[in-house]
């Protein structure tokens, strides 16, 4: 079994999807987040991925009041990601409800602070983003590329007490073009006891199975859903 994941990413309050990270390639699902994650609540799944792209693009919370409302009027477990770079950042996600944040940028740019707030948190709190193309990291929501190493980065937070990573192939994401099974195949090898939790491109629950087979802990998919390619109430037999 596996850990299944929902994605909103959020403009402007509103439930959105892009292509490889692109802001002109948006579409608009829903003008109401809290609904779409009502639905995956009435579905029975417990985890949610929340996103704030107008955080990513400001580098700061821009979005915490769908945080708040989200997690106000539902029981989901969310994680909450996009435009943290500072404590106060931090401060307002959880204040306003995230149980977990996922920082990919910071960890890059800023290694002190985010090994700060793991320290401050815990290892259950804080998870590591680490969006890649061509197993190199990129950062600033996708609009930088860097020469840093998938694997040396991912070691090294290891390293330091992380257990928790959101590996996002960049390639795939909302391409609906199937997951990147040699990939995630390749790092459940090499961190054999890392809570990997896959993204992009998960398009057919065969690539949920696919998944299974390798023993990847959890995936989070979006662009599947929103398209109905993926059933929820069919994706909902495989949760951990």
């Amino acid at each position: 079994m596996i850990e299944i994941i929902p994605a909103i990413d959020i403009i402007e309050g509103k439930c959105v999807r892009l292509s490889q990270g692109d802001y002109s390639r948006k579409v608009i699902y829903n003008e109401d987040p809290l609904e779409v994650a009502k639905n995956f609540e009435d579905a029975g799944i417990q985890r949610l991925h929340l996103v704030d792209l107008d955080g990513a693009k400001a580098k700061h919370i821009v979005n915490y009041r769908t945080l708040e409302r989200i997690a106000g009027r539902t029981g989901l477990i969310i994680d909450f990601g996009g435009g943290l770079k500072s404590d106060d950042d931090l401060r307002i996600a959880f204040e306003c409800g995230a149980q977990m944040i996922t920082g990919g940028s910071i960890a890059v740019k800023d290694k002190d602070i985010f090994l700060k707030w793991l320290g401050k948190y815990g290892r259950g709190k804080i998870i590591l983003g680490a969006d890649v193309k061509d197993e190199k990291v990129s950062v600033a929501g996708w609009k930088e590329d860097t020469d840093v190493q998938l694997i040396p980065f991912i070691q090294e937070y290891v390293d330091e007490g992380i257990s928790k990573v959101i590996c996002t192939d960049i390639s795939r994401d909302g391409m609906m073009s199937g997951t990147s099974v040699d990939l995630y195949k390749k790092l459940m090898e090499t961190f054999t006891d890392l809570y990997l939790i896959a993204s992009g491109g998960v398009t057919t629950l065969d690539d949920v199975k696919k998944l299974i087979e390798i023993n990847v802990p959890g995936v989070i998919i979006g662009k599947a859903l929103y398209e109905g390619s993926i059933v929820l109430e069919e994706l909902v037999r495989y949760c951990d």
